[in-house]
């Protein structure tokens, strides 16, 4: 069986990346010494010596290649997840191999190889990776390699698992059969795909078709069958997996955790916790001051203008609705005359609106009156990007039109933001900036806020009115 051969297969990929680690040293120290413009300075030990150091290095990486989890199977990864971890592992590798070797007195150790050592590993490594990804993805598509997986449940989250497997033929498996609750779907044929039998006859198929691994896709309604079909397979080889049928409860960034032993299944969840949220709080801090201090001579002409040309405060405040469902007074300088809404009430503002005072219409014209939100953000009321804060006075109306609108309050709410930048603010379709700040709470990274951050420059004047 093919889980017989995984430690064969684990054992060559130990084995190879231990030639590309010897093999990415000896390179980086032949370029820095033997190509590189630069003198070698006195003291640089010989190639001799840079080989006894290769002893200690080997171990290390060994050990770090290891619990980065390099050598799990990853038939159904992504290539890009694969790179992170051997982009991770390295320089968690590199970096300790520094660590110790700069505490040796004996010697000078050249930052440039390590340089060179860090990125030529990373290359050779993933190169490896990715030839070896294409050849099994070509053997696979050929029938070789295959792991063979039974499904048991013929509905609609049975199909789905299917069809997500047949779609990907390149990962190694391939759907057997299906097995029905219901004895007159038995000999029927499901995408394609038979129908082997009932769950009572999970064991004999397991072994007359040489299962790898079984599927249990269950309905809600046929969750009482897990624990029976559990109790005939517990002394078969193969692998056993669960998918609960609760991909229609899925909404923002579904996990999986462990308590002590015990699995919990995160239906929605907040993006931001541990090194993410202390490093978006950082950047806000630092990024909202530098701002504040250099548009602050702006800031005061800004605010003596309004006091020159409309009667009130220089300031702003209106009730927003933030992280959670708290709500928070935001602030911007005053671009409408004092009560502009005491005979409307609460609502959007409009194309050339007639409340907008002289300075105001130049103000909300480049988005300049939302500068004192910045405060907001020093305040940790907002994040330079996060979902646009809407008033609670419109919250009612939205939630029983766009049931998941909610959700973008699992995220502090920001000055700019992913809708923002793709023309979605103002009075515009909420359903499609309801679809853009989900997108961006699924996918948040601090790349994705510096992209967000960057395109804003060039789309601050998008819908400001």
């Amino acid at each position: 069986m093919l889980k017989k051969n995984s430690q064969v297969f684990q054992a060559m990929f130990f084995f190879m990346d231990m030639v590309i680690v010897s093999m990415s040293w000896v390179s980086a120290y032949s370029l820095r010494f033997y190509t590189d413009i630069i003198p070698v300075l006195k003291g640089i030990p010989t190639f001799g010596d840079f080989f006894v150091l290769l002893a200690m290095l080997l171990p290390i990486h060994a050990f770090v290649f290891r619990y980065s989890g390099l050598y799990e199977p990853m038939r159904s990864s992504a290539r890009a997840a694969e790179f992170k971890k051997i982009f991770k592992a390295n320089l968690i590798a590199t970096l300790v191999y520094i660590t110790v070797f700069y505490l040796v007195k004996e010697y000078k150790y050249s930052r440039v190889v390590f340089v060179y050592f860090f990125c030529i590993n990373v290359l050779l490594l993933s190169l490896f990776r990715l030839f070896l990804r294409l050849f099994l993805s070509w053997l696979r598509k050929r029938g070789y390699n295959l792991r063979y997986v039974l499904i048991v449940g013929d509905g609609v989250l049975g199909q789905d698992v299917e069809k997500k497997i047949t779609e990907h033929a390149e990962y190694g498996f391939k759907v057997i059969g299906f097995l029905s609750q219901d004895k007159e779907s038995v000999g029927k044929v499901v995408n394609n795909i038979p129908v082997l039998g009932t769950y009572k006859d999970v064991k004999e198929i397991i072994k007359n078709y040489n299962i790898d691994q079984l599927i249990l896709a269950l309905s809600f309604d046929h969750l009482r069958f897990i624990r029976p079909i559990l109790g005939m397979v517990y002394d078969e080889m193969c692998e056993i997996k669960l998918i609960p049928d609760l991909f229609q409860y899925f909404t923002v960034r579904q996990s999986i955790d462990v308590l002590d032993g015990l699995p919990i299944i995160n239906l929605r969840e907040s993006p931001l916790y541990g090194w993410n949220r202390l490093l978006k709080r950082i950047f806000d801090i630092v990024v909202s001051m530098i701002i504040v201090f250099i548009c602050s001579p702006l800031m005061c002409l800004a605010a003596v203008l309004i006091k020159l040309t409309s009667a009130g405060p220089v300031f702003y405040k209106q009730e927003r609705m933030g992280l959670d469902g708290k709500n928070f007074s935001i602030l911007k300088f005053r671009s409408m005359f004092l009560n502009a809404e005491k005979e409307t009430g609460a609502v959007w503002a409009v194309q050339n609106d007639a409340r907008r005072t002289k300075i105001g219409k130049i103000m909300r014209s480049i988005s300049f009156d939302e500068l004192p939100q910045f405060f907001n953000v020093l305040k940790g009321q907002m994040s330079i990007v996060g979902p646009r804060p809407e008033r609670p006075e419109f919250m009612q109306e939205f939630k029983k039109r766009i049931p998941e609108y909610m959700l973008r309050h699992k995220m502090k709410a920001g000055i700019t933001g992913w809708a923002q930048i793709n023309g979605l603010r103002g009075n515009t379709s909420l359903e499609e900036r309801t679809k853009f700040d989900l997108y961006y709470i699924e996918n948040w990274s601090f790349a994705f806020d510096l992209n967000i951050i960057f395109r804003t420059i060039f789309a601050f004047k998008n819908n400001a009115y």
